[in-house]
This record gives structure tokens, sequence and C-alpha cells, in this order.
């Protein structure tokens, strides 16, 4: 459960860390889940992640659904983009609003915040329940104050307390277009901005954690480092990639 000891890994283009808290604050569980799928050519991402409480059963769910469902994911993807995010939207919609998963859903103890993110092209499609966070971090938009891309929602879950088992489902999309140059993507639960002196709450500090360093997986790796030294007793995964649309460039370290 990574109790005491951040990992990362690089999965193809895709950086993963997980960190399951720090023991001597308390911690004693992980209830956090990712998702990774990577076309083999780099032409797009499909990542969830995942944020439950009072039993990790509300992110097994939802990854054993997602996993059954990936070759059809996939296809979806190889559509044209002006096709694909409209297309896997729709299909994820009903899948969450069938009956079978309903019904599964209100036999899980606990929920789950759920984040997908694809980036194809580009462009990056985002679905979201709950307070997960989703950065798009570039330095023309930096310098003019925008970093993420997402709303965090609380009180928002997939599971026991369910939005697709209302009358009108409750959720977050939205698309936007990368900007020219080098891109960098983040995806966090909120056991890394709510540590501490929750200095990452600031999305300024988080682009300059991850704009300070060429090497994305060190960035991931000395964040969760730092969760771990301020003894955070959440669990906190983040999945980071780039992309360099047409010309490259630095991010600028302030």
């Amino acid at each position: 459960m990574h109790l005491d000891n951040p990992v990362t890994v690089t999965y193809k283009s895709t950086v993963i860390g997980r960190y399951g808290g720090n023991t001597a604050a308390g911690a004693d569980k992980n209830e956090d889940g990712a998702y990774v799928l990577n076309e083999p050519g780099g032409g797009w991402e499909f990542v969830m992640l995942l944020d439950a409480h009072n039993t990790a059963e509300s992110a097994e769910l939802m990854i054993r659904t997602i996993d059954s469902e990936a070759g059809e994911i996939i296809r979806l993807l190889s559509l044209p983009v002006h096709q694909a995010f409209h297309a896997l939207e729709e299909f994820l919609l009903s899948i969450f609003k069938s009956e079978d998963f309903i019904r599964k859903c209100r036999q899980v103890t606990g929920e789950t915040a759920c984040l997908i993110s694809v980036r194809m092209e580009n462009y990056i499609w985002w679905f979201s329940v709950g307070d997960n966070s989703l950065y798009l971090l570039h330095p023309e938009l930096a310098a003019r104050g925008q970093y993420a891309l997402n709303q965090r929602n609380y009180y928002e879950w997939i599971g026991f307390v369910n939005p697709f088992d209302q009358p009108v489902a409750c959720y977050s999309s939205g698309i936007r277009e990368l900007r020219q140059g080098h891109n960098v993507i983040v995806m966090t639960t909120d056991g890394l901005l709510e540590v501490g002196a929750r200095v990452l709450e600031d999305p300024r500090r988080l682009y300059v954690a991850f704009a300070g360093e060429e090497e994305l997986e060190k960035c991931v790796q000395d964040v969760l480092t730092d969760v771990h030294q301020q003894l955070g007793r959440d669990s906190a995964t983040v999945v980071a990639w780039s992309y360099d649309n047409g010309r490259k460039g630095a991010m600028p370290s302030d």
C-alpha cells in the first residue's frame, strides 16, 4: 500500500506516483486507485484516478468496470478526435447509468471520487465526479494565472452514494486545446494538496514544483517525498505526463 514509502514508475509516457500515508501520523491504509491506458504509438493517453473512502471497494469496482470495457474504449479512441471524445463520454455515461452498475454500487461500502482524462492529439478531455484535480501546466497559461482545468466538487462520489442513482446525474466534463510548445498534465488526489501548510493548494506553487526539473518522474517523486516529510496521513496519488505540441519550449521555474 506504499505506507511510509512514496513510489514512482514510468509507464510508457506516463509517470505514476503512489503514497499510502505516514504511519506516524496514523495512516494505516491506501484507498486510492489509478488505471492507465497508453496508445502504443503515443496517439493518446487514458487515465482514471480514484480516491475512495470507508473502504477501497468503490475504487476496485470502478477499475474492474473500466478494465472490462478497455477494448471498446480503445476502439472509440481510434476514431477521429472530433468524434472520439463525444463518443467516449456517451459510452461512459451509458455504463454509469446502467442498472447493472448502479446495482453493484449499492452493494459496496464507501464511495470514490473519480477523475478520467484523455489526451488525444493536441486536445485534452476530462470527466470528473468529486474532488480530484487536473492541471494543464504551460508557461503562457501560467503567466495569466491559469493552471487547473476542472473544479473540485466536494460531497460527490461514485459508489454507495452515487450521482447516477439520482433523477439528475451530477458530474463535470470539458475539452481544452493544448498550447503550442511543452504542456505538462498533472492529475492528483487531495492527499497531495491537503497536507501540512497546504502549499500545493496554491496552483502557482504546484506549477513551480513540476516546472523546475526536466525529469518528470523526479518531480513526482519529490512532491510525494515532501508529503511524507510533512507527516501526510492521507494517501496521495499523482499521474503526470507531458506533450510537445509543435515547437518545443522549456517551462520557466518562476
